[in-house]
């Protein structure tokens, strides 16, 4: 069903503002997408179309941009969606082990929300948040050397309405719709609250850690053999 009048009316105000922010209207796709998901919780084929008309495009100009952009839904996701990140480091400091069991807690597949619509989950790339693997985002924000034991109480606490706050940054979780009415460019009250990022683990002892483990399992520890120096050589 398109936008009614009364829908567009709702959006025109906010939608003029990004637009005037920019020199060509087109360069407002962005924070556009993310208002029209504001409303709805995704973009949906009505947003697309709206967000066409506004900017004078076509509306498979603006498909190819939200089906790039993978914090575009074009499905309903949780209340609260939950980001693991599994890119290199995360991945070896446990984020492939934390979205498994995150699976198979919840019982859902990505962006598929749980059945009381409170949290759904999908694995994101690099978080830049390193020198905290592994790392999990709920609506955009930080929570730190995850496992999946503390995983599970973050998402549990989320369905029941607990007080949950971030590992830095914001000092309160806002809800899905909330962060993409920030992303549009509309902040909230929180921008100097919160913790800022606490030094974190040296990474360089944490990866000599990480190579150690690799090196005993192929049986260079503690046999007084150097990995390269005492490498067999190639025949």
């Amino acid at each position: 069903m398109a936008y009614s009048e009364q829908d567009k009316a709702e959006l025109a105000e906010r939608a003029g503002q990004i637009i005037a922010r920019y020199p060509r209207a087109r360069s407002a796709m962005l924070p556009l997408l993310h208002l029209v998901q504001a409303r709805e919780g995704y973009v949906s084929n009505d947003g697309i179309a709206y967000c066409a008309q506004q900017l004078g495009l076509s509306e498979a100009d603006v498909t190819a941009v939200v089906s790039f952009y993978t914090m575009y839904k074009r499905q309903p996701v949780g209340e609260y969606h939950v980001g693991v990140c599994t890119n290199t480091l995360c991945a070896v400091m446990g984020g492939d082990a934390i979205y498994s069991d995150l699976r198979e807690h919840l019982g859902v597949g990505p962006d598929e929300p749980t059945g009381d619509g409170k949290v759904s989950i999908e694995r994101v790339e690099c978080n830049a948040g390193c020198d905290y693997a592994p790392v999990v985002m709920v609506n955009w924000e930080f929570f730190d050397n995850m496992t999946p034991e503390s995983t599970r109480e973050l998402v549990d606490g989320l369905r029941s309405g607990a007080d949950v706050a971030p590992t830095r940054g914001a000092p309160r979780l806002v809800n899905w719709r909330e962060a993409a009415m920030i992303l549009a460019g509309f902040p909230d009250d929180q921008a100097t609250g919160g913790q800022a990022s606490r030094a974190g683990p040296c990474r360089r002892r944490r990866c000599r850690r990480v190579r150690r483990w690799h090196l005993r399992d192929r049986g260079w520890v503690d046999s007084g053999r150097h990995p390269h120096r005492d490498r067999p050589a190639a025949r």
